[in-house]
């Protein structure tokens, strides 16, 4: 099925590895240009390599997304490797401050705001001004179910996930008269590097869990925002997909 994406350029955060690095993958195969940013330049160069060797077209930029002048820096570099960016993939955000409030430390607060919710504003706002321009744009932004229902342990990280299906949201009803759709991705667990990190017991208990008694594969994710970002979606904006495996659902 022809997607209607051939020639787009898309930039990907948080693309070095996980989810991110599936998402660059995927849309490579479209032959879309694909600018891929994270703040391991290796392991970023390592993904744009890999890309240009099945004969498609990368780039690797290492940006710290919470730094607006390292964002516009970027987002220049791009447009002037290949032109603006069509498609933008908000996929970078911190998952690793799981403490209760009472022990949560406030610097790590701050910084998974800086991260997952400014971070998104600032490539976002930088993407958006070449779309508007070009009247035509694809913003997808990875959210969370603890976005969406809460999480133990997990509240900065929710809050900046509810924070950005309020943000998409917003950005839907500004661009959509400079056809810019903007949409969001509800998920649950996905097996990527960090999930193996999860002790047994602790993987046992998420996948009993889940409907769907597994976490999803990246790929599964991917397909989604493949989705969103293809002709077919074209007048779907302001909306989340739920790849959950049922997490989300009342199971007992």
């Amino acid at each position: 099925m022809d997607l209607g994406i051939k020639d787009k350029v898309v930039l990907v955060t948080g693309g070095a590895r996980g989810l991110g690095r599936v998402d660059a993958l995927r849309f490579a195969a479209e032959a879309c240009c694909v600018a891929i940013c994270d703040l391991d330049l290796k392991a970023t160069q390592k993904v744009a390599d890999e890309i240009e060797g099945q004969g498609g077209r990368a780039k690797a930029y290492c940006c710290d997304i919470s730094e607006p002048e390292q964002v516009k820096q970027m987002v220049d570099d791009i447009q002037e490797a290949w032109k603006p960016v069509d498609i933008l993939v908000n996929n970078a955000a911190c998952l690793d401050n799981f403490s209760a409030l009472e022990k949560m430390e406030d610097r790590l607060w701050l910084r998974d705001i800086k991260v997952n919710l400014t971070g998104t504003y600032y490539v976002t706002k930088a993407c958006y001004e070449k779309m508007r321009e070009q009247n035509w744009g694809r913003i997808i932004t990875m959210a969370s179910v603890a976005g969406v229902m809460g999480g133990f342990g997990q509240a900065s990280y929710a809050a900046t996930k509810s924070g950005v299906l309020g943000f998409m949201k917003s950005i839907a009803l500004e661009g959509g008269r400079k056809n810019i759709t903007a949409n969001s991705i509800v998920a649950g667990v996905v097996k990527t590097e960090g999930y193996d990190l999860i002790n047994t017991k602790m993987r046992e208990r998420i996948e009993k869990r889940t409907v769907l008694r597994r976490p999803a594969e990246p790929e599964e994710v991917a397909d989604a925002i493949l989705f969103f970002a293809a002709e077919c979606a074209s007048y779907i904006t302001g909306s989340e997909i739920y790849i959950t495996g049922g997490i989300n659902l009342f199971t007992f």
